[in-house]
């Protein structure tokens, strides 16, 4: 297997710190430590922490397991929505509810300090919430789920009602937020 370049290497490290210490709580000097790099190659990579932050943000989208789950075709649709969020449960109660989900950290800390992060983060929920609907309208499409709303406005309520319940498991430090979550919508709202 070869081994990763300097620019992967920062890319991975920067996802990990980031994800740990929030973007204004780490700079260059924490990536490039975890990266194993020296600090003068963050900037033969990238123009800027913020350059980095956005591709961090993309590289979070591409490559999250979510999107397979959402897309395997082989689980009825329903079934794969509640699959979906399960696993993103079980993800955030491992790490004992003490890390987030980056596209709410940065979201919350950078959405008024940086456009670039913040048009990356719009085109990531942009993508999530087209991944869910295209399953809401398959589950609309066997009867599986009302057609009462459109797959769209559904997918995007849950996804914000979803990121709500994270950002409440990581202050309880339990996870309620997320039971609630799971009873209230596959009981209440997708019905």
């Amino acid at each position: 297997m070869p081994r990763p370049n300097v620019r992967e290497k920062i890319v991975s490290a920067g996802l990990k710190v980031l994800i740990e210490k929030g973007f204004n709580g780490c700079g260059v000097q924490d990536i490039t430590e975890a990266a194993g790099v020296p600090k003068g190659s963050f900037y033969n990579h990238f123009e800027s922490k913020e350059a980095l932050g956005a591709e961090v943000v993309d590289r979070y989208g591409r490559d999250n397991p979510r999107r397979a789950t959402l897309s395997d075709k082989s689980i009825p649709a329903l079934q794969r929505l509640r699959l979906h969020f399960e696993r993103l449960n079980e993800v955030y109660t491992d790490a004992q509810f003490g890390r987030g989900c980056l596209l709410g950290n940065f979201s919350a800390e950078l959405s008024d300090q940086s456009p670039i992060i913040r048009e990356h983060l719009a085109q990531l929920y942009l993508a999530w919430s087209t991944d869910i609907a295209t399953v809401i309208a398959e589950a609309q499409a066997d009867g599986s789920i009302s057609s009462g709303a459109s797959a769209a406005d559904l997918a995007a309520f849950l996804l914000d009602a979803y990121e709500g319940a994270l950002l409440r498991v990581r202050v309880e430090k339990n996870g309620q937020a997320f039971d609630r979550f799971m009873t209230v919508v596959f009981s209440q709202i997708l019905v």
